[in-house]
């Protein structure tokens, strides 16, 4: 998910070292899935698997791309336990502690069947090669551009384009500021090891989010009329801004539910089918809370926010706008990766 140079270990929790900043490190693996495999890895229904925490905002964005897109069918799906240990994200939620499919215990051994030495941990969102139990990417910032534009094929009928050819400028110049400010920029705040680290991040994330309110008044979605990927990217942080960033990593000129306009936004899409229906609170509290000791030493997981506001009326329908574009909704969440009843909003 992350590394600190502080730095975090391959189970998340923060080793002692010298007190230096924030930063996030490349995917190490960054092979492309595509359409005619120029990286050896081509795109076949059945071939891969995309493991995620549901803690994990980069991994939510995989997870909603490939609701709206369709691809459950051809791509199957494996969900970690939100807490590490030492030996990095585990399947403990499967019976007899392992993924079903990979037969692994825990994701370190599909990095170490692809390489040993890699740099920056054990990382979600991953796909792994399941006829040779081999990692393929973890990179995060692609991995979703590519379900978009090189999974067309497998694309269920009636899948939104998410990344617009006409948009991609305009959308890469949004997710840009988004990722620097907003996406990073939670984490440069509550991962600062000095005051004016802290306070630099914290200003350039509610100035960008102020910008972001202003653009999002008067239009439904971030790019053109419909959902793309640059909507995907900034929902999954807002989702969690609340619960965690709020408080846990001292975000706190306001709540996110004390923006009118980004309140209303981040609702309308949370409605949505495709990612409402990926979000899960419980295992997003119980991983920033638990893992991150640093921070959060007494490892003491807060009983709020009140979860039932997110399905409140939003108005946002007024600004007109079409989710979808010329596509339709996607179908209901398949039997089995539903979110558990303890992590839903109601």
């Amino acid at each position: 998910m992350l590394r600190e140079v502080t730095e975090l270990n391959t189970a998340g929790q923060e080793t002692p070292r010298e007190e230096k900043e924030f930063t996030r490190s490349g995917p190490h693996f960054s092979d492309r899935i595509t359409a005619d495999g120029r990286d050896g890895w081509p795109v076949e229904a059945g071939r891969y698997r995309l493991v995620v925490s549901r803690a994990c905002p980069w991994a939510n964005r995989a997870l909603i791309s490939r609701r709206l897109l369709g691809l459950e069918p051809a791509l199957s799906l494996a969900v970690t336990d939100p807490i590490q240990d030492e030996r990095s994200w585990r399947f403990t939620l499967d019976k007899g502690d392992r993924d079903p499919v990979l037969g692994i215990a825990f994701l370190s051994e599909a990095y170490d069947a692809r390489g040993k030495e890699y740099p920056g941990g054990v990382s979600v969102p991953a796909i792994v090669d399941v006829p040779s139990g081999k990692l393929v990417t973890n990179d995060f910032q692609r991995l979703t551009l590519d379900f978009a534009t090189q999974w067309t094929a497998l694309h269920r009928k009636g899948a939104p384009d998410l990344y617009p050819e006409e948009h991609r400028d305009e959308i890469d110049e949004v997710m840009e500021g988004v990722y620097q400010d907003v996406n990073n920029g939670v984490y440069l705040a509550g991962f600062a090891k000095h005051q004016h680290t802290y306070e630099d991040a914290y200003r350039a994330l509610f100035a960008r989010l102020d910008r972001l309110s202003e653009r999002l008044a008067t239009r439904r979605y971030l790019v053109g009329d419909t959902i793309t990927e640059a909507d995907i990217r900034l929902f999954t942080t807002l989702v969690r801004f609340d619960a965690v960033y709020n408080g846990h990593f001292k975000c706190n000129r306001n709540k996110l539910s004390e923006d009118r306009v980004l309140w209303g936004y981040v609702r309308d899409l949370f409605q949505t089918p495709g990612f409402g229906d990926t979000v899960d609170f419980d295992h997003i509290k119980r991983h920033y809370y638990q893992v991150h000791t640093a921070v959060n030493p007494t490892r003491i997981v807060p009983l709020g926010p009140d979860l039932s506001v997110w399905t409140t009326p939003h108005g946002r329908e007024e600004l007109g706008g079409r989710p979808f574009g010329d596509g339709t909704p996607p179908g209901p969440v398949p039997p089995g990766e539903e979110v558990p009843e303890g992590g839903r909003a109601r």
